[in-house]
């Protein structure tokens, strides 16, 4: 069974088709960069996978179950563009609202063991509204990883984050990776992202122009894979 299954997608914004008949499996374990130029679809189709929009047409399934239902979503974890946190709560609030919501056995635990994890356990009560930039993207990750999920979804996960929320996101992903979960990742870093990768997904004009393993080709020529598929 596939961890994630995206059959016959297509999404609309009124007349335009942002994504067209996408068809693509991610298998349990691997490691796929989602890569594309702006405006290919990239963030459209992450967004569908994780649940937050809903497909024109086709469906997605997460690891057989429709991505529509509860149970499918609970084994997502999702790290967009906008940090999404609750500025009037503390740091430890902030996680515990969620690890409630995941119906995590003990949200408090799971909280402070997750802002050790990301070094935010010394601001554990300080309000968010008054954390750097930095900090905040170091919750997020805190709040993606949080209650263990199966699939990681990345939507350009490194773009504008500090020194230390890039080590502390590396350190999680190499960790997450070798525990077997499913990852996802969006981005325009191609070097980083093909040095983890295990597949490749690249999205032209709404469109998989290529899916497949990663070769070292690939890695070694960064630019081959938009020269092949893109011209």
């Amino acid at each position: 069974m596939s961890a994630v299954a995206i059959e016959g997608v297509w999404k609309y914004y009124g007349d335009y088709p942002a994504l067209k008949k996408v068809e693509l499996r991610v298998e349990p374990g691997s490691s796929v960069a989602l890569l594309g130029r702006n405006g290919a679809g990239k963030t459209t189709l992450l967004r569908i996978i994780a649940g937050l929009s809903k497909p024109s047409q086709g469906q997605v399934r997460i690891l057989g179950s429709d991505v529509r239902q509860e149970r499918a979503r609970r084994r997502i974890g999702v790290l967009g563009h906008g940090i999404s946190l609750y500025d009037e709560l503390s740091a430890a609030e902030n996680l515990m609202v969620f690890a409630r919501l995941y119906g995590l056995p003990d949200p408090r635990k799971s909280a402070l063991e997750w802002l050790e994890r990301t070094g935010l356990e010394r601001v554990r009560d300080g309000l968010v509204r008054e954390f750097s930039r930095g900090m905040k993207q170091r919750l997020a990750v805190a709040r993606a990883f949080l209650h263990d999920p199966e699939i990681l979804l990345f939507d350009e996960p490194f773009t504008a984050l500090d020194d230390r929320a890039i080590e502390v996101l590396q350190k999680l992903l190499s960790g997450a990776h070798a525990a077997g979960k499913t990852i996802v990742m969006s981005t325009h870093q191609l070097k980083e992202a093909l040095v983890i990768a295990t597949h490749v997904a690249l999205i032209r004009r709404g469109e998989i122009a290529y899916a497949g393993e990663r070769t070292q080709q690939m890695a070694d020529d960064t630019g081959w894979l938009y020269r092949t598929y893109e011209a």
